[in-house]
């Protein structure tokens, strides 16, 4: 019912962002991988509330449990199941909404889909869904290094920064970007300057009232010959639906992207040229590492763009649930912009379509 990603590697996610508490059942996962419950916390902190001024105040320690599936520090084959309990819950600071619908949230959409909705911090809806998907894209990371090692490759090595907030671009060398360059600041943005510009504008947005949009880029290197299904589970088109289906994302492009729509085939092709161990690479990367659905071990390259958030402190018309006009400033705990946050999260959806795709190209080997 919407609530599960992936085929081989599958995770289900359950929870609500003011319930007891938030988390994912991974199923499809091989036995006896060693799983390093350090490297999840460590994602999660990455992802949690709280870390800088930049993002809600929301005093979240989002402490991981290992509910099954782990014994002796390894995984059995069974469903692993994970749970961070919700530790800062204020579900009364949303009663104001309980009689109106936010701007541009999924109150008015829950409420026509099924009849009711959760008033407080809007239930699934919430960015604190995620938690599942970072905890289970953790533990895909481990995977993807694991299977990398046993094929005597090196793993594959994904990196999400802050690419843009609202009209501030970064410029970033994809070569030689390191996650702690990425870390070194609170925006997650690897350029100082434009680092130093998107905390202004975050900054003045809450000042403001308001909040401000902007994008995600994404390169992953390392990246194995061969990932992707024909047709319908081509590689990118399940990242855009991973990617789709984070909480406020409007947009995905890979490789070229929408820039493709003025070249022509002859700037846009990428030529192939003899690469190492006999292997062709190719002298130009606008395919974004992606040919026919299928990588083709160029490193893989996309970009996921984020709208403002819905949630502001100016005042905004609205209707309340019998359809009479109204209006409301929002309370609360809120990001004023959510691409900081956002980072870990595209890093892990990553992850998971990876290991997903991995394990089903080693179906097709094994025949």
């Amino acid at each position: 019912m919407g609530n599960t990603f992936g085929h081989t590697f599958a995770i289900t996610t359950f929870g609500e962002s003011h319930g007891g508490g938030v988390g994912v059942v991974i199923d499809g996962l091989p036995a006896r991988l060693n799983i390093d419950l350090d490297h999840i916390q460590t994602e999660l902190d990455r992802r949690r509330p709280g870390q800088s001024r930049l993002t809600t105040q929301r005093d979240e320690k989002d402490l991981v449990e290992i509910l099954s599936g782990v014994e002796g520090g390894a995984s059995t084959g069974a469903p692993l199941a994970m749970l961070v309990r919700n530790a800062d819950a204020r579900s009364g600071a949303y009663d104001h909404l309980r009689e109106l619908y936010r701007p541009s949230h999924a109150d008015f959409t829950y409420d026509k889909k099924y009849g009711n909705r959760t008033i407080a911090g809007g239930g699934r809806s919430s960015a604190r869904e995620t938690i599942g998907r970072v905890a289970a894209g953790a533990v895909g990371m481990q995977l993807l290094d694991a299977l990398a090692a046993r094929s005597g490759s090196a793993p594959p090595e994904i990196l999400s920064w802050v690419d843009q907030v609202h009209s501030t671009a970064a410029s970033v060398d994809e070569d030689t970007v390191s996650s702690l360059q990425i870390e070194a600041d609170p925006t997650r943005c690897p350029d100082p300057d434009a680092a130093a510009a998107m905390t202004s504008a975050i900054e003045q947005a809450r000042r403001d009232g308001d909040s401000l949009g902007g994008a995600v880029r994404t390169v992953v290197r390392n990246m194995p010959l061969g990932l992707g299904e024909p047709v319908f589970d081509r590689l990118e088109a399940d990242l855009a639906k991973a990617m789709l289906s984070l909480p406020a994302t409007k947009g995905f492009e890979v490789g070229s992207g929408f820039d493709a729509i003025t070249m022509t085939g002859r700037t846009h092709n990428d030529p192939f040229v003899p690469g190492a161990d006999g292997v062709p690479t190719t002298r130009s990367n606008h395919s974004g590492g992606v040919q026919g659905g299928i990588s083709n071990g160029a490193p893989l390259r996309f970009r996921t763009a984020f709208k403002p958030t819905a949630t502001i402190s100016s005042e905004q018309d609205t209707v309340t649930v019998d359809n009479t006009a109204t209006t409301l400033a929002a309370k609360g705990r809120h990001d004023p912009c959510v691409l900081p946050r956002a980072v870990p999260m595209v890093d892990a959806m990553t992850a998971l379509v990876l290991a997903d795709h991995t394990l089903r190209q080693l179906r097709h080997n094994l025949l």
